[in-house]
């Protein structure tokens, strides 16, 4: 009955997710509008829509979560009395075998009037002893039993512990992406003649970043020594995004980087996910920078990005975040989150853009047009190591 109360709230919160998964869908519909005032309001309305939906997501998960670490507690429970009843059983066997320790198969014999009640008697003690091995089986099993429910508990404790810090950091984006209005509000004076004079402005300086990284990346491309790369197996590099809808946008001269950067290159893999969705380190590595360029180039480059240098020879960059939770000079581990999908930079919508460097070819320098801090490299198609 336990169990079955369990799968049910476990369908009905099942339910909740569909619901919610629905709703966002719905939303994703408005990215793609012209851009006007009115529609830039939407979408930053849209976003904001997306994170409450994420934060009510997260608090499903973590209802999930304590109704498993409620079950676990229950079967802990049970397997201790378990554990219990069989260590009792084992010690009333030891118990009658030590008091009868002593007596060695010709004393039964003789103690016994007869032959018959001899041999008895010494079956008898036999059987003990037969006990006596399956009594230590079960106890055995009962522990083994006991230490797999317990590592379940671990691991739902640690999962609850990382969704509980997930949802903290919505609420951070949430309030971000408010500010964000504001401030949009604050410099548009809500009239579409000076969004679209902005805009306008936007747009051209975009550009030239964009040549301005075709430019230098060009050239380190060149220089990338593929003998020292680690050979292309996919899953290599894990994924650093797990609940993405689809790539969309590959590497290379797609149509996008023909249309956005005049015919030029896009560096890296977009995966498209909600905000707030976490990122992931592809590997183990040392985090080489972190940055927000919209602090000094608003909706120019990648916005808040995160560079780990590994020890295979490869740098990843993961950009367009909404939120960093690596500091430089952090040691990671693959499948570490390092920060969450985001719309900073230039970006259209919430995704994740993920590039690939040879580490020899790596830096952060200067940029003429978008500050001081500009991530170049030796680009390679992160799909050589992933397993898409």
């Amino acid at each position: 009955m336990k169990r079955i109360s369990f799968l049910f709230k476990l369908s009905f919160f099942g339910g909740i997710v569909a619901i919610l998964t629905g709703q966002r869908k719905k939303l994703e519909e408005t990215q793609s509008q012209k851009s006007t005032l009115s529609s830039e309001l939407k979408k930053i309305d849209t976003n904001i829509k997306e994170i409450d939906l994420g934060i009510r997501s997260s608090k499903v998960t973590i209802e999930k979560l304590d109704l498993e670490m409620g079950s676990l507690q229950e079967d802990i429970s049970d397997s201790e009395t378990g554990l219990e009843v069989k260590e009792r059983a084992l010690g009333e066997v030891l118990r009658q075998l030590q008091q009868r320790e002593n007596e060695n198969i010709l004393f039964l014999l003789l103690k016994n009037k007869t032959l018959s009640d001899g041999v008895f008697d010494i079956q008898s003690l036999q059987d003990m002893n037969s006990d006596l091995l399956v009594r230590i089986d079960e106890l055995n099993q009962a522990k083994n039993n006991l230490e797999v429910v317990l590592g379940k508990t671990a691991s739902v404790k640690s999962q609850k512990e990382v969704e509980h810090q997930t949802l903290q950091n919505k609420k951070v984006i949430a309030d971000d992406l408010k500010q964000e209005k504001n401030q949009f509000l604050e410099e548009t004076k809500n009239k579409e003649k000076i969004y679209q004079e902005s805009l306008k402005e936007l747009e051209e300086r975009q550009l030239a970043i964009a040549l301005e990284i075709e430019k230098m990346e060009t050239e380190l491309r060149s220089q990338i020594n593929y003998k020292n790369l680690p050979k292309n197996i996919p899953g290599f590099l894990s994924l650093p995004v797990i609940n993405f809808s689809s790539v969309t946008q590959e590497y290379g001269a797609t149509k996008f980087a023909q249309r956005a950067y005049k015919g030029k290159w896009h560096n890296g893999l977009d995966f498209g996910a909600p905000l707030g969705t976490p990122v992931y380190a592809a590997q183990d590595g040392l985090v080489v920078s972190v940055e927000n360029q919209d602090r000094y180039c608003y909706r120019g480059a990648y916005g808040k990005y995160v560079a780990i240098r590994h020890y295979s020879g490869l740098t990843t960059l993961y950009a367009h975040l909404s939120m960093y939770v690596v500091n430089e000079g952090d040691k990671v581990e693959r499948g570490q989150v390092i920060g969450y999908v985001g719309k900073t930079g230039y970006a259209t919508g919430p995704h994740l853009h993920f590039t690939v460097y040879d580490s020899s070819t790596f830096r952060v320098e200067g940029s003429a047009s978008c500050g001081p801090k500009m991530p170049l490299g030796g680009d390679i198609n992160p799909r050589n190591y992933l397993a898409l």
